[in-house]
């Protein structure tokens, strides 16, 4: 125990020492994908292992994916003893400048999505309607459920769950799909238009991402032999 909180004491010094750098210049920090909308930075940390001071300077929104325990550290404040769940999925607020330790015996890792928009957004009119639960709320479907988390900057996180063989309606709207597991979903249906049958269909890793452009992709069928599980941003 002792050896613990010596290991932690040090972490904290050595992190007060050292200054800030830029999110793009944070090791554990990887960028996997860029648009005017959003930078994608998948992370990990490996047990008894933090990250440098690093900033936050848009808001983002967090998946993470595995369970983990961390102590969080937010410049000026005292750490904070945080636990995820298996695709748990948190917005926060920019600006500010932290870094994490893994207290867990597995690394921690999540995927970033920073809201490049979020100046703008911030004061944009939410689409979806509250009076219709277009902001909260559960609905199921053969096979498969969609559980709308939040909506933030305008922005509506929605995690699915689809069995194999089961079909899920997409967002109309742009949206970036993060897989959560192991991810092959095939388009169940596409526009006419859509340009060589664009998007046809998906696979990613755990921790993959993979931008939909509005309208290309009405459903998705889960061909892959086990449960799929992913969160999508729908951007208004």
């Amino acid at each position: 125990m002792k050896r613990i909180l010596f290991c932690l004491l040090a972490t904290l010094l050595t992190a007060q020492a050292t200054p800030e750098v830029e999110i793009t210049a944070e090791p554990h920090h990887h960028l996997t994908f860029e648009n005017k909308s959003v930078r994608v930075f998948n992370v990990e940390v490996p047990p008894n292992e933090a990250t440098e001071i690093h900033w936050h300077r848009h808001d983002y929104i967090a998946i993470t994916l595995g369970a983990a325990e961390i102590v969080n550290t937010v410049k000026d404040k005292p750490p904070v003893t945080v636990k995820f769940a298996d695709g748990d999925t948190r917005f926060a607020a920019a600006t500010f400048a932290h870094f994490v330790r893994t207290t867990s015996p597995a690394p921690f890792r999540n995927v970033t999505i920073e809201l490049l928009e979020d100046a703008t957004l911030r004061n944009a009119t939410s689409p979806w309607d509250p009076a219709k639960n277009e902001d909260r709320g559960l609905e199921t479907f053969p096979g498969g459920t969609k559980q709308i988390l939040f909506v933030k900057d305008a922005i509506r996180a929605s995690e699915f769950e689809l069995q194999p063989g089961a079909k899920a309606p997409m967002p109309a709207s742009a949206c970036l799909i993060v897989a959560v597991n192991d991810l092959k979903l095939q388009a169940a249906d596409l526009p006419r238009n859509a340009p060589n049958n664009a998007w046809q269909s998906i696979r990613q890793e755990s921790g993959g991402s993979e931008w939909l452009p509005g309208g290309y992709v009405h459903a998705v069928t889960n061909i892959g032999t086990k449960a799929a599980k992913f969160v999508t941003l729908e951007f208004p």
